[in-house]
């Protein structure tokens, strides 16, 4: 399996096909500029120290040097065989809200894009314990299945939008019942989810799910997104914000953290209650009340970590550069009087 970890210097080969036709163009016009002096081939014994052949030379190995630059910035990287064994750790669902008021601005730059980067730095601090992703509106989906591959956890993070889930709203309990759905029960690993969600719940019994999770010995901790003085969710179009939601009456919705409701749902899952600021999302904390979880053996099954391809590509290049630069431009004469005695003989 073939990637690239730095995808956007690809954008550098567009530039391929835009030296090409200037080449083609300055070849032309010398081309020109040849004829009007007179016949070619007086015009070329005029000039025996000039190369035409060269300068094609030259420019093929810039060519080629400067693609496979542009590869090696990219860092090609390469990971196909599959890693087995048994691991020690535990099982750690995120519930992730994505409804609109997870777009609201009390944390920077989003409720959403601030918890987003806070899963990332949990993601780069997991060594052996497996994770999963359930995503929820007012319908809940499994963005990412349980699992060991934390580029995959990050790749599929990224992706992570409002416009992901079709149906609005915010619904809790289907995401807790989502999450009871995709743990494996079979391995007998710890096992606990951390809700990420401003605690606006309009649609299910989110307790009662809560206790169908406790009661398989499944603690939920909760992540708190906003201020409970509430602030405006704002409406996007191609990208750029152009206003805000607002109410029947045409005044703008404000959009509070349920801290009432985040803290039931902690104390009903055993686990802990943080409000995330823009200094601290919360998860040390209930990443400290995970790890003294009873670590327990599982199977795992995961790619193995890719390895950088980048050094050969840039190594080429290197040696492309260095071959070019010492081509000269020009005929060497003497060798091609060498040549011209050694057919008259």
């Amino acid at each position: 399996m073939l990637r690239f970890a730095y995808t956007e210097f690809l954008w550098g080969l567009a530039g391929v096909p835009l030296l090409l036709i200037i080449f083609l163009m300055i070849r032309r016009w010398k081309k020109k500029a040849l004829d009007s002096l007179g016949d070619r081939e007086t015009v070329r014994k005029m000039i025996p120290e000039v190369s035409f052949s060269r300068p094609v030379l030259k420019f093929t190995l810039f060519l080629i040097a400067y693609s496979a630059l542009i590869v090696g910035l990219a860092d090609p990287q390469i990971g196909t065989k599959i890693e087995e064994g048994k691991k020690s750790g535990s099982d750690l669902m995120i519930l992730l809200d994505v409804s609109n008021s997870m777009m609201a601005g009390d944390l920077a730059p989003s409720r959403l894009e601030n918890a987003k980067r806070a899963i990332s730095q949990l993601i780069d601090n997991l060594h052996n314990d497996r994770i999963g992703i359930i995503i929820f509106a007012g319908e809940a989906y499994v963005q990412l299945p349980i699992t060991t591959d934390y580029s995959a956890a990050k790749l599929f993070l990224n992706n992570i939008n409002t416009s992901i889930v079709p149906t609005q709203g915010t619904a809790i309990g289907a995401a807790i019942d989502m999450g009871m759905k995709s743990f494996d029960f079979v391995n007998g690993t710890s096992k606990a989810m951390i809700l990420m969600t401003d605690g606006e719940n309009h649609e299910d019994d989110a307790l009662a799910a809560t206790k169908n999770a406790i009661a398989k010995d499944v603690s939920v901790h909760v992540i708190g997104l906003g201020l409970p003085e509430g602030a405006p969710i704002p409406i996007y179009k191609n990208g750029s914000p152009v206003g805000f939601h607002t109410d029947e009456n045409g005044k703008t919705v404000l959009s509070k953290l349920n801290e009432e409701m985040c803290k039931e749902i902690a104390t009903a899952g055993n686990g802990v209650y943080v409000r995330a600021t823009n200094a601290n999302s919360g998860l040390n904390i209930v990443r400290d009340q995970i790890d003294k979880m009873q670590k327990k053996t599982y199977d795992s099954k995961v790619f193995k970590n890719y390895e950088d391809r980048f050094q050969f590509f840039l190594g080429l290049a290197f040696l492309l550069l260095v071959l070019e630069f010492f081509i000269s431009s020009r005929k060497n004469l003497k060798l091609s009087e060498v040549n011209l005695f050694e057919v008259k003989k």
